[in-house]
């Protein structure tokens, strides 16, 4: 299982999938806008938490949209996130 947050946040994809370095997320509504936030206009970082590996920084590399759904890659943005 794993979580996607977004600042201080967990969000919660409608889907995930992991794809080759990274994965790709069904988003909507308040969790949609709480990762455009964070990746367009603020320091807030994205991370993957997967159970039993360090958390991981992730980057926006594609948003596509059709209808009602949006679907963002999310790519790997370098190693683990250190923990104190």
């Amino acid at each position: 299982m794993m979580d996607l947050i977004v600042g201080d946040k967990r969000v919660v994809p409608g889907a995930m999938r992991a794809i080759p370095g990274g994965v790709e997320v069904d988003l909507s509504g308040p969790a949609l806008l709480s990762l455009l936030d964070a990746t367009f206009a603020g320091p807030a970082s994205v991370e993957l938490w997967d159970r039993g590996s360090a958390p991981r920084p992730m980057r926006v590399a594609d948003i596509r949209m059709q209808g009602a759904r949006t679907t963002v890659t999310l790519l790997g943005a370098g190693g683990p996130a250190r923990m104190n």
